[in-house]
This record gives structure tokens, sequence and C-alpha cells, in this order.
């Protein structure tokens, strides 16, 4: 009879998602402090009193919550940028410095009141958790903005008219799902959601595309780290077309209620999702000209050259990561000026 002490009765990992995440063979997960990758605040934006940071509850029942970022001299109420950060579904916090480090920046440049929220992770919650959360969030922002003492730290710099809603990778793909559920008015009469920002959003097909057959063991977003992201996270007997990974599949829900807000959609050129990005944005554009809707010019697609998956999480800091956020900036004050499609008439 084996020992309790018997290497063979030991549980082993059979998942592991970059040092961080591990499933054992017993169903046990272990989560770790460790990052997965350094970032710094090179540019001292955590110090120096520019952005002004505190931390809050928005699900006190699933123990969630958010960081809410404005800049300390704001002297007139700011735009609002809704932030989901990514992680495959299964990793990642607002906490995590390089978050922190980014939604910093975005605060700082844009300007914006910032507010990145955390959502429930897999496999201890598989999607469709996550999702419930992201529209939990927004709901929760509807409810703060509904009076200005509820939260006057936030209700005092922040401009109900004009939010947007934005994530990248794992938070891109819920950014859709609340552009899907919310439109544009979906916070009415409270809030506005002017424009939704989709970073290197995580979308993927039972197909590959040339850019996932093309792309490096080396890349910082393998086949393999998609593929056990999706055993640790999809639900029960899902592929990749499930609607909530592929927003062109077969079962997927139509496109049309995109139509009438403003889309950022940004990709980045060595990403294995890059194909899907793009082929996104571009349905959307051809589905506005084929029902006439005339607003093919809701639908911005940028594409960064030599950058690779989730290059802004990953290295908020960056010069590629400082354009993107001045990609960001003009989207905001073009779509928050009136002369987007998501704004208030």
């Amino acid at each position: 009879m084996a020992s309790s002490a018997d290497p063979a009765t030991e549980p082993y990992v059979v998942e592991d998602c970059r040092g961080v995440l591990q499933l054992l063979s017993d169903g046990t997960v272990v989560r770790s402090a460790a990052l997965p990758f350094p970032a710094g605040n090179d540019d001292g934006l955590d110090n120096d009193g520019r952005v002004e940071w505190k931390d809050a509850v928005y699900d006190a029942g699933r123990g969630l919550g958010l960081r809410m970022y404005k800049p300390a001299a704001a002297e007139k109420k700011l735009p609002v940028l809704v932030y989901f950060h990514g992680g495959g579904f299964c990793i990642g916090s607002y906490a995590w410095p390089n978050f922190h480090a980014g939604c910093l920046r975005l605060a700082a440049s844009l300007p914006a009141v910032v507010l990145s929220f955390d959502y429930r992770l897999a496999p201890e919650h598989r999607i469709p958790a996550a999702h419930e959360d992201a529209a939990a969030a927004l709901l929760w922002l509807r409810s703060q903005l509904a009076s200005d003492t509820s939260n006057p730290w936030l209700a005092d710099a922040a401009d109900p008219r004009r939010v947007f809603v934005s994530g990248e990778s794992a938070g891109g793909n819920l950014a859709h799902h609340l552009a899907l559920r919310f439109g544009a008015s979906g916070l009415d009469p409270v809030a506005h959601i002017a424009g939704y920002i989709l970073l290197m959003p995580a979308f993927m097909s039972e197909q590959p595309t040339r850019s996932e057959l093309d792309s490096p063991a080396t890349a910082f977003l393998t086949r393999d780290m998609c593929d056990r992201y999706g055993r640790l996270s999809f639900p029960a007997g899902a592929n990749r077309d499930h609607p909530l990974l592929n927003p062109l599949g077969p079962e997927s829900p139509s496109l049309d209620p995109l139509l009438d807000v403003a889309m950022l959609v940004v990709a980045a050129e060595g990403d294995l999702l890059r194909d899907k990005n793009v082929e996104y944005a571009e349905r959307l554009k051809a589905l506005a000209a084929e029902k006439g809707k005339g607003k093919e010019e809701n639908v911005e697609l940028v594409v960064f050259q030599g950058e690779e998956h989730a290059f802004f999480g990953v290295k908020p800091m960056s010069e590629a990561a400082g354009e993107l956020v001045r990609v960001i900036g003009r989207f905001v004050a073009r779509s928050g000026s009136g002369t987007g499609g998501g704004q208030m008439s």
C-alpha cells in the first residue's frame, strides 16, 4: 500500500499559465504572487502627484474591486475610461504593477477618469463569469454616477456623457460583449457610452487564420498558450466557435447593434490574433455599408507594426504604448465631441 509520502500519490501540475497559475492533478488551483513579466513605472507617474488613485469594491459578495484614477489638477469634468485587463480569462488583476502603470499613463495623458475593474477568473470561474462581472461593473458605474453624493471622489471628476469602455486581450473580448449588450444608451438616462475601445481582443475560431499558423513558438502569445487558456476558461464542451469567443461564428449574435456606436479596434502585427481582429473591424465596416447606415467611419482600425500581443499591458511605459495612448486620446476626443457615432445628440 502506498504511503502518503509516496511521490506517486502527490498531486502534480497538469496546466501552468506563465508560472502564476497552476492546476494540479487533484483539481487544486495554485496562484502565485509572482508576476509573469516585469513592469516598471519608469516615468514616476505613481509618485509625482499628477494622478490620484484609490481602490473600491463593486461587488462585495464576490469580493470584486476596482482601482479608480483621476488627474489631480483636473479643473473640469473628464471622460470616463472603463478598463478591463487581459490574461486569458485566467490571470491578472488591476493591482498588478504593469496594469497599474498603464492606467496611470492613460489617466494622465488623455486626461481621463480611469476605472480598472477586476473580474472572476478561470478555472475557478469559467466564462461567462467574467462577462457577467463586466456587465455588473457597468451597472455599478451607473449607480455611482446617479448621485453626486454616493461617490463624490468619482462624481466630482467624471463626465457621465462621455463614458468609454475598453479592454485588452480578454478584456477586449469583454468590451465587445458589453457593446452588444449596452450599445451607446445602455446606461441612460444617467450616463452615455460614447465609444468602445478593443485592444487586441481575444477573438478566435476553430478555423486557424494565417497569423495563427505563422506565429512562432517564441511569440509572447503562442498557439500552445491559447490552447492552455482555452482548456482552463472555456465553458464545458465549448470550442473556439462559441459565441463568447468567436464574434463572427455560426451561432454568434448579429453585429447590427454595433453599427450605432463608435468603435476603435487595435491590432498588433506580430500577434497571432491579428487576422481575427482585422476581420472583425472590416466586417463591421462592410456591414455598415451593406445596410446603408453610412456609418463606416464609426469603426477605426489601427494595426501597430512590429508589436506583439498585449504590448500595452506588458510594456505600459514603452514608446509603442505611448503612441497607443495618443491613438486612444484622439478617438476619445473625436467620439466624445459629437462627431463620433456614440455621442448624444
